[in-house]
């Protein structure tokens, strides 16, 4: 039997990195083939229903994954995440020159996201603001609906939003603020940081209910034997973003849980609740 995972294709480079890993396994031979999606709720379903065995899935899709499988009687869990995956945090930032200078001071304004189901430049940062009691004004750039924040140009509209003065603040990925910084859309100290969220784990490799669990063993065992020290691994370590495999922990994921109940976006069965939400 071939041991099927699941991606979505956000970027044509996911076609390169799950590429080289499949021709890597099989050289160790271990029979993986992948497939991909167009967006990460068609994934979820396939891995749920066990037509795929593992997903490699967003921090949203994991909390859906684990709530549509729950209401099944059936089981999903984190194997591995990269080492970049963990401790994550969003921030909500203004421009140094502008009135605004504490989060408080946000009620009322607009404030700039990302698209509608990214957890990092969306669900996380708004779910922040609504915990601390200060209503804002959303203004969303829906780039990429269905791929969960992967694509980040949705973040960068908003990044340029907050500089052409048009939004009081912008909502991202820290991560993101200092590669904003770095490629000159918010020019260096054009910006400040008025709140930042707190830790929270980005995505997993998800082992659906389907996986023959010999396989899973096996994969789960060269998966951590990849390491970046590798010459064939390296250049596909560094287009996944990561220098070696951590064990999968759910730990992390709290924060958008709770952000996902808080704007209803999934209910507790791992139905779609959000409205305008179409991937």
């Amino acid at each position: 039997m071939t041991f099927l995972l699941g991606a979505v294709a956000y970027d044509p480079k996911v076609v390169t990195i799950w590429t080289g890993f499949r021709d890597w396994f099989q050289r160790h031979d271990f029979p993986f083939d992948y497939v991909l999606y167009s967006h990460y709720e068609r994934q979820v379903d396939e891995l749920v229903d066990g037509h795929i065995h593992a997903a490699w899935n967003s921090p949203l899709a994991w909390v859906r994954a684990r709530r549509l499988a729950g209401a099944r009687g059936l089981n999903v869990r984190a194997l591995a995440m990269r080492d970049t995956d963990r401790d994550l945090t969003s921030v909500v930032v203004v421009r140094t020159d502008g009135p605004v200078q504490s989060i408080n001071e946000l009620a009322g304004k607009v404030v700039a996201v990302g698209a509608i189901d990214s957890p990092q430049a969306t669900l996380l940062p708004l779910a922040h603001l609504k915990r601390a009691g200060v209503d804002v004004k959303v203004r969303r750039f829906d780039v990429g609906v269905g791929l969960h924040g992967d694509h980040i140009g949705g973040e960068r509209d908003a990044a340029r939003a907050l500089l052409q003065g048009t939004v009081d603040a912008a909502c991202m990925i820290d991560s993101n603020h200092l590669r904003f910084n770095r490629e000159g859309t918010l020019p260096a100290g054009a910006t400040r940081v008025i709140a930042q969220t707190a830790p929270f784990d980005h995505c997993n490799m998800s082992i659906g209910p389907s996986a023959p669990a010999d396989l899973a063993s096996r994969f789960r065992q060269l998966l951590f034997g990849m390491s970046y020290a590798d010459p064939e691994l390296r250049p596909l370590f560094d287009l996944e973003g990561l220098k070696t495999w951590c064990d999968g922990r759910t730990s992390g994921y709290t924060p958008l849980e709770t952000a996902v109940d808080i704007f209803d976006f999934y209910d507790d069965k791992g139905h779609v609740n959000a409205r305008d939400y179409r991937p």
